[in-house]
């Protein structure tokens, strides 16, 4: 049995329950086996073993009182996975599904992520099982209260820093980041990302993900001489990744045709790609209902209850950007029958491995720790404005995302082709991002 098949055995004899961590880390490890077993070294200081582990899990209890006076209670987590390069990195998710599995899941891909943009940044992820939907402005305040005053044990501008994600936007970021401050008496900028413009968050921060997204599919166009122009994008999810991909997939000349929420999929043959319906968007984002219906009702095209919108109608471009496994196998043919040419995820691990491997082997596929880097980066990127206590104009942050997700693009495409499969974007990602982080662990010794 090879060294990451061993290390793989373990792992799913220790956490049989775990599916999502499971998935990942053998996703990611089996892709690294010609890399691990070339070289001795990394079985000597048991890399795997110590990757595939958190450095540290903390689970706490979030009591809180609802508008009626009843007391709930929910539950808190943090993984801080790796801090090789960088103090912890990752978002807060705020889910009725959150659960350790997922936490680790992310936290591990976070990892690799973080890596491949080059910034100092290591990888985590933490968050709730608290669902936000349905919830009035206080009690939301007061669970972000509640939450942040156990989490700020275990966090700071050095240590570990938290952003937003699933159900955690810029209004929970401002009640999370003011709870920091009262707690701990003192105004670190840099301890959560993702803040409002007016107490040091960076402009293009919400749109960062979605925008990162399109630069990158690009790029990958960019390989078989082909651009944006023209090409029909479908899209899931109505957040701030489809927000962000719809304006700058819009400004590169294609046509977002797409989205989708819990309650089933919109399609717009004239394209999201107006004002109105981007600040609509935000609108749907921000009351709290978690339908994307109500698009179809303002704008008049068609809704498709419980539908995805891979099984409707045809695209050139699919981009999943809401929750992962959420592109299956039979969804994957549809869209390979009608003519798609690139799958891209902005979630993460938006498809099931069955779908990887018929889209990979077909078209392009682009792994969302490699995709969707745009939110993170553009985190790191409002550390280090925090830092010199400086702000960036647009253009300029904007600039510095475009050369970083061509950058990532590039590491992928270098790193399979090193590994002898050139243009499999997924095992080039994992290998770049191992290949950092792992030099970095070698040279600490075994902490």
């Amino acid at each position: 049995m090879s060294y990451v098949h061993s290390v793989l055995e373990s792992l799913r004899s220790r956490y049989p329950w775990e599916q999502e961590f499971l998935q990942a880390a053998t996703e990611v490890l089996e892709s690294l086996d010609a890399i691990v077993e070339k070289d001795p070294k990394y079985q000597e200081a048991r890399i795997l073993e110590r990757l595939v582990e958190p450095e540290r899990v903390i689970i706490f209890r979030v009591p809180w009182t609802d508008d009626r006076g009843r007391v709930q209670v929910n539950r808190g987590y943090r993984v801080q996975f790796n801090s090789a390069i960088g103090p912890y990195k990752g978002g807060l998710r705020f889910h009725p599904s959150v659960t350790l599995s997922m936490l680790k899941f992310l936290g591990f891909e976070q990892v690799f992520k973080n890596a491949l943009t080059t910034l100092p940044m290591g990888g985590g992820k933490g968050g709730s099982d608290f669902n936000p939907t349905g919830k009035s402005e206080h009690e939301i305040m007061q669970y972000c209260q509640r939450f942040m005053t156990e989490l700020c044990r275990h966090i700071g501008p050095h240590t570990d820093i938290p952003a937003g994600d699933v159900g955690v936007g810029g209004r929970e970021i401002g009640y999370l980041f003011g709870q920091y401050k009262a707690v701990q008496n003192r105004f670190d900028a840099s301890t959560l990302t993702g803040k409002g413009l007016s107490f040091g968050g960076s402009i293009l921060r919400p749109e960062a993900t979605g925008f990162g997204a399109v630069y990158f599919v690009a790029e990958m166009l960019k390989t078989r001489n082909e651009t944006l122009e023209g090409k029909r994008v479908g899209v899931s999810g109505f957040g701030n990744v489809s927000w962000g991909v719809a304006i700058k997939a819009t400004q590169m000349g294609a046509k977002v045709i797409s989205l989708s929420g819990p309650d089933g999929c919109i399609i717009d043959p004239d394209g999201i790609g107006t004002e109105e319906k981007w600040n609509y968007m935000l609108q749907m984002r921000s009351s709290g209902r978690d339908v994307v219906k109500d698009y179809a009702d303002k704008f008049g095209v068609k809704f498709y209850e419980n539908a995805r919108p891979w099984d409707i109608v045809a695209m050139d471009v699919a981009i999943p950007s809401a929750f992962q496994n959420e592109l299956d196998e039979s969804n994957a043919k549809n869209l390979l029958k009608n003519g798609c040419k690139v799958v891209a995820e902005a979630s993460n691990m938006g498809c099931t491995p069955e779908a990887v491997k018929l889209i990979n082997a077909n078209i392009m596929y682009g792994p969302g720790k490699a995709v969707n880097a745009g939110g993170v980066a553009v985190s790191g990127l409002e550390m280090t404005q925090n830092s010199i206590r400086l702000g960036w104009k647009p253009e300029e942050v904007d600039d510095r995302l475009h050369w970083i997700m061509q950058n990532i693009h590039k590491q992928c495409l270098d790193a399979a082709e090193q590994a002898g499969d050139s243009g499999n974007y997924a095992k080039g990602a994992n290998i770049a991002g191992f290949l950092r982080v792992s030099a970095a662990m070698l040279a600490q010794g075994v902490v």
